[in-house]
């Protein structure tokens, strides 16, 4: 008896020992979160769900947020591991806030455009799918929707709603250093705007996306790449429509001299202007940004008009355009693997 009470009790400490460790791996291994505002989930704000994920390591941290509006200011800190905001579909999951350059904050100066956004990107391996991120403030000047620093970003089936400067491809924060990359990946989302609606120093590649310009809409971007960065925005497959008036809005305008923004295969309608880019009253950014086309289409497609220093692509000069080619850098960037 006492042989088999010492075998049972030997038996027991052994299974306790591998329940305790299956309980710790499915703990450590369960990077799930819920974020429902009925507070059926593990938090009611997306907030709180950034905020306990873990600092530091490689382990994605899938963020479901069940439809709503949630209006609040979010940020995701530098130190955060990888995460995933995943929506229901954007039509029903709605992040907003209406922040706007000219607002002021406690110690009664502005918040600037920076500090307009309603989604702070200050991590890297960051990903989004079936949401809709908007600035309401209205047209009251930038109001950013979202704020990108972080490499390897990217975004599927989700909406960027607002006016002037509503994406911002900020980049690296010293656009002298160029060790400090920030790549962005768009795919088959809606972006929206007036004036300057994409911009920034980032790399960033739109595929299949819908570019919509709005009413009194004046310039589709205002990029700053960094000089001796070989891409910039580059357009793949895009519809580039909206309710602007016929001729009244250009490609783009360099915020920096060395700004690059190119469009590939690309559907352009009547609300592009026929000359397409302009030169922002500096006649010497003709010499040292690059705007190109290939392949045009539609009504606001006519390479004769377009202005001298642009460019169109042959078709040689275009097969460097990939979404792979320009995302890879040096650490092979495998893209499509975010939104697993």
């Amino acid at each position: 008896m006492q042989v088999s009470g010492l075998k049972n009790s030997k038996f027991f400490f052994i299974f306790s020992l591998v329940l305790i460790s299956l309980l710790s791996f499915k703990a450590k291994d369960d990077k799930t979160i819920i974020v429902s505002k009925d507070g059926k989930g593990n938090f009611t704000t997306i907030q709180q769900a950034i905020d306990a994920v873990e600092d530091g390591t490689s382990v994605r941290t899938k963020i479901i947020i069940k439809p709503g509006t949630y209006r609040e200011k979010i940020i995701v800190s530098a130190t955060k591991s990888p995460i995933s905001l995943m929506g229901e579909k954007a039509e029903n999951t709605t992040l907003v806030y209406s922040d706007h350059a000219s607002k002021q904050n406690a110690e009664s100066k502005n918040i600037g455009t920076t500090g307009s956004s309603t989604l702070f990107i200050f991590s890297d391996n960051f990903s989004a799918k079936n949401i809709t991120f908007q600035n309401d403030a209205g047209p009251v000047g930038q109001a950013v929707a979202v704020l990108t620093t972080g490499d390897k970003i990217a975004f599927e089936n989700c909406k960027f709603l607002g006016f002037q400067d509503t994406l911002y491809l900020k980049g690296a924060q010293d656009l002298q250093d160029q060790s400090k990359v920030s790549r962005n990946y768009f795919k088959n989302c809606y972006i929206e705007g007036t004036t300057d609606y994409i911009f920034g120093a980032g790399t960033a590649v739109f595929e299949n996306c819908t570019i919509y310009s709005k009413n009194n809409a004046s310039y589709v971007t205002a990029a700053s790449t960094p000089q001796g960065n070989q891409f910039g925005f580059v357009f793949i497959n895009c519809n580039l429509t909206g309710n602007a008036a016929s001729n009244s809005v250009y490609l783009g305008r360099p915020w920096r001299p060395f700004a690059k923004t190119v469009y590939i295969s690309c559907a352009i309608d009547s609300t592009i202007k026929k000359e397409g880019w302009h030169n922002w009253s500096k006649p010497e950014a003709e010499k040292t940004t690059f705007y190109a086309e290939y392949n045009s289409t539609g009504a606001g497609a006519d390479p004769s008009k377009r202005v001298p220093w642009s460019h169109q692509l042959t078709k040689d000069q275009a097969k460097k355009y990939s979404a792979k080619n320009i995302l890879k850098g040096k650490d092979n960037w495998n893209f499509t693997k975010s939104f697993k």
